[in-house]
């Protein structure tokens, strides 16, 4: 593929999710598995909009991917985030809860939200779930490929 076809998909990509962000107040970016690489998905605008942390989530199939990130923006944009907790407010298929991450550590992988804030210049989560026997990860027993980028423990106690 050319420089130019490549430019072309480029800004035809960051014109959709600024459209998105201006007609949802977020765009949802999702990266597909490949070997030896773990898919994710990340918001960009609802910091913006919403003035909520953007959010990452690690090793999940898309679907489930954007139902947790729509989820999360309608239940917190009128609601304090409580982290470290384990909701079941966000899917009814599992527990999950949310850690604070700092935007500079997904510098790699968070492009378009870097793109929008010129920066780490936005607060970031991350959704954390548990395997398929439910165990979380630090439990003894957990096994599932997500990579997190924050404190699994609440640093602040």
């Amino acid at each position: 593929m050319n420089n130019s076809s490549e430019e072309k998909k480029k800004r035809q990509y960051f014109e959709l999710v600024d459209s998105n962000i201006e007609k949802y107040g977020f765009h949802v970016t999702y990266v597909l598995e490949d070997k030896d690489f773990t898919p994710f998905g990340y918001s960009t605008g609802l910091f913006k909009s919403l003035g909520i942390p953007e959010v990452f989530v690690s090793g999940l199939p898309n679907g489930l991917t954007n139902t947790l990130i729509t989820n999360y923006a309608e239940i917190f944009k009128e609601k304090e985030i409580p982290f470290y907790q384990k909701l079941d407010t966000l899917i009814d298929r599992f527990l999950v809860y949310l850690i604070p991450v700092t935007s500079l550590s997904l510098e790699e992988k968070v492009l378009s939200s870097y793109r929008l804030y010129d920066g780490p210049h936005f607060e970031s989560i991350q959704i954390i779930y548990p395997d398929l026997n439910g165990c979380f990860p630090g439990d003894k027993d957990y096994d599932y490929d997500m990579e997190i980028f924050g404190s699994l423990n609440d640093d602040r106690v």
